[in-house]
C-alpha cells in the first residue's frame, strides 16, 4: 500500500479514495495511532486531487 504520492505524477481523487477504504477495511473500522496518521495524510491527499479536478465558480 502505498501512502505517499509518486513525485512524477499525481493521484487522483478517486485513487486516493480507493487508498483509504483499504485502509479502513483492512483496520476493521478502529485505526491504530500510525493508521490515523497515514489517514490524515491520505484525506489530505484526496482533499488536494479533488480541489484539482473541481471546476471554480464564477461570481
Amino acid at each position: 500500500m502505498a501512502t505517499t504520492p509518486s513525485s512524477t505524477r499525481r493521484r487522483t481523487a478517486d485513487e486516493v479514495n480507493e487508498e483509504i477504504r483499504a485502509l479502513w477495511l483492512g483496520a476493521g473500522g478502529r485505526l491504530r495511532p500510525d493508521e490515523r496518521r497515514v489517514y490524515e495524510q491520505l484525506v489530505t491527499e484526496w482533499a488536494e486531487a479533488e480541489a484539482d479536478t473541481s471546476p471554480t465558480h464564477a461570481a
